[in-house]
């Protein structure tokens, strides 16, 4: 059992993206701010017109944490958990992949990788670049 998002009208576009290898982040259609995690309207003016982008995939750790206990459905512990600041500067968390836990540091390189969950789910992970 994996622990699923919800999926609803505002990220819709972000899962979809996933399953095809895209990493999308929204983006608004009237001043062109970029923002993470997906919502109704765009910080920066009044406006509620979003689209997306697709990023390139490629961002540096901010900060992470080594997650022991406890346990986490369909996950091995520990596990890595990062938050990192696109190439696009927006901040995403992210789960981090094929790296001991006593092997990652502020300011690594990390590039997305899809993991496909099942028939409706692939998460984004991050492994090193």
């Amino acid at each position: 059992m994996t622990v699923r998002p919800v999926v609803n009208r505002d990220s819709a576009f972000f899962w979809e993206g996933t399953a095809a290898g895209e990493l999308r982040i929204p983006r608004c259609n009237a001043c062109g701010t970029l923002r993470f995690p997906p919502g109704p309207a765009c910080r920066a003016c009044p406006a509620y017109d979003m689209g997306w982008v697709v990023a390139s995939g490629l961002g540096t750790v901010f900060s992470y944490v080594v997650h022991r206990h406890p346990p986490v459905p369909g996950k091995e512990l520990p596990l890595v958990i990062a938050l990192l600041d696109l190439d696009e500067g927006v901040r995403m968390v992210g789960e981090v992949v094929d790296a001991p836990d006593d092997t990652i540091a502020i300011g690594d390189r990390l590039c997305v990788d899809f993991r496909r969950i099942d028939d409706e789910l692939t998460l984004p992970a991050w492994r090193r670049a």
